[in-house]
């Protein structure tokens, strides 16, 4: 195990490493002050020897890393992936291939819903982690060596975690389900930021006034690739009820927009201040407005006690099958369901309909019924009504 600090040692330990199988890799990085992460450290274990990579020594390249989560010959394991996916997609372009997700293959196959990496290590290779540097300042150098053994601890039990929930999908004969977990998991769709889709992290519904959507979705735009561009949270640059208020009012002038209480003058006066107004006024004069997102609906009379039986159903099929209920379907699934049979979630499709759509479907049209069985609930197969 070693501290890689250097282009040529990193260049060696790729080319060693993708020779392997399979990798396991970790990140630590830091964005409590920025809007991009910040990497930090890069750990990185292969079959016969472990790295951390300092990704902010002076001079280092990290080209060669780079390339090694991109060989489509090297598989990739990480646990909850998407965050350190989503760190090699920014600094390449491109989403890293194949990947392995431990957290999403023990949901798979029993582990529960979300599980940590500290469970799965306890369980999966008997072992300990000290957490004691969990909240370690990653960007101060030099990095110290109780530093240096908390990082690399993490991918040298992942490769064990790895091969204990490989065995376990091969026994259960579940790979095909986990597949098509990864294959969401590396769509580049869900690693792009269009600004201008920014402005649905507000969650505005049942708002009939498009005007004012039309602003706050130009402002949340601006907002956006300001942030961006300055490399600031995007709360620095204007707050959440800032952009709500502002939209609100629609401000016209400098003195209209210092009248924002959670924006302040000094702000309305400056550079940012004309680049609100003119956001503004891009929303005031935005063509095709968005529509309000739609207030969640109460469901129909009678329903509720059906939902109350499909969420019995669920945890009786996730628990017969060994498989995580968050993985199979949400409350608001469960309701989708209970509304109408060609309901767009993804308990309907795929492997989830195996385990629980189609059963679901048969529960709410009276072709299965639940009742008390020794130990849990049995499902029973009923006839078919006959029309009456």
């Amino acid at each position: 195990m070693e501290l890689i600090t250097d282009t040529g040692a990193l260049a060696g330990f790729c080319a060693r490493q993708r020779q392997a199988d399979f990798i396991a890799v970790d990140t630590e990085f830091m964005r409590e002050r920025t809007y991009w992460p910040v990497l930090c450290v890069v750990q990185v274990a292969g079959p016969h020897e472990a790295a951390a990579v300092d990704a902010l020594a002076p001079g280092l390249d990290v080209a060669p890393l780079l390339a090694l989560m991109a060989d489509p010959l090297v598989l990739k394991v990480l646990h909850a992936a998407r965050q350190d996916l989503e760190i090699f997609v920014q600094l390449s372009g491109a989403v890293p291939h194949p990947v392995f997700d431990t957290q999403i293959a023990a949901m798979v196959c029993g582990f529960g819903d979300a599980v940590s990496y500290e469970t799965l290590v306890r369980k999966l290779a008997g072992a300990h982690l000290d957490k004691a540097s969990r909240y370690t300042d990653w960007a101060q150098r030099p990095l110290t060596e109780r530093q240096i053994d908390y990082a690399l601890a993490d991918v040298v039990h992942l490769r064990t975690v790895y091969e204990r929930l490989q065995q376990i999908l091969a026994k259960n004969g579940r790979a095909e389900w986990f597949a098509e977990e990864m294959a969401a998991l590396v769509d580049p769709a869900i690693y792009r930021n269009d600004p201008d889709e920014a402005w649905r992290r507000f969650r505005i519904r049942g708002r009939a006034d498009r005007r004012f959507l039309g602003v706050v979705k130009a402002l949340a735009a601006w907002r956006e690739r300001a942030a961006q561009q300055r490399d600031l949270p995007r709360g620095r640059i204007m707050k959440d009820e800032a952009v709500l208020e502002i939209a609100a009012h629609a401000p016209k002038t400098t003195e209209g927009l210092a009248r924002t209480r959670s924006l302040g003058r000094g702000i309305a006066e400056g550079k940012l201040g004309q680049e609100i107004l003119d956001a503004v006024a891009r929303g005031l004069t935005d063509p095709n407005p968005p529509a309000a997102i739609p207030a969640k609906a109460e469901p129909p009379p009678g329903i509720r006690p059906l939902i109350e039986l499909l969420r019995v159903l669920l945890k009786q099929r996730c628990e017969d099958f060994q498989v995580a209920q968050k993985l199979i379907a949400s409350a608001d699934d469960l309701e989708a369901i209970a509304a109408a049979d060609d309901a767009p979630v993804p308990a309907l499709a795929g492997w989830r309909r195996q385990v629980f759509g189609e059963d679901a479907l048969a529960l709410k049209h009276g072709r299965l019924a639940l009742t008390a069985g020794k130990g849990g609930i049995d499902l029973v197969p009923l006839p078919d009504r006959q029309p009456t």
